[in-house]
């Protein structure tokens, strides 16, 4: 009987490890139906086809992200890039409802942007306190990357 327990728990505990080292999914994104700016005159908005670089050593030009809605307000990012590396990202729209919103959006956007510029990517960690700005922020700067094909 003793044995049948310790088997029970440590199988029990397998469980609960293997399922803790499951990669987390976040929620399908919430976005307006704006649709997202073509980027500026002569730079491609349109993907590359999966699978390819975009010819010329990347995609140069600006690129306006989706608006992505969140608890406190929308959040909407624009990238430039040159040859496919990101040298610029301005927050078009932070959250403002109130002056709370206001006084964190101030304080993680310029954050969110140097993380961006560091990874040159949307793969960026939240800033601690402003999660949900965060998130809005690398999920439209992510869209702006998709646009670009990078």
């Amino acid at each position: 009987m003793r044995k049948a327990a310790v088997t029970t728990v440590s199988t029990v505990a397998g469980v609960i490890l293997l399922l803790s080292l499951k990669p987390h999914q976040n929620p399908a994104p919430d976005m307006t139906a704006s649709p997202p700016s073509s980027g500026t005159p002569g730079a491609s908005s349109s993907p590359a086809p999966p699978g390819r670089k975009p010819s010329s050593g990347g995609a140069s030009g600006t690129y306006t992200g989706s608006v992505i809605n969140t608890s406190y307000g929308p959040v909407q990012v624009s990238v430039t890039l040159a040859h496919g590396r990101i040298t610029a990202v301005k927050a078009l729209r932070t959250p403002s409802d109130r002056p709370r919103s206001q006084q964190i959006a101030a304080d993680a956007v310029p954050r969110l942007t140097r993380e961006a510029l560091s990874a040159q990517s949307a793969h960026i960690d939240a800033v601690s306190g402003a999660t949900y700005t965060s998130e809005g922020y690398a999920r439209s700067l992510q869209s702006a990357l998709d646009q670009a094909g990078v």
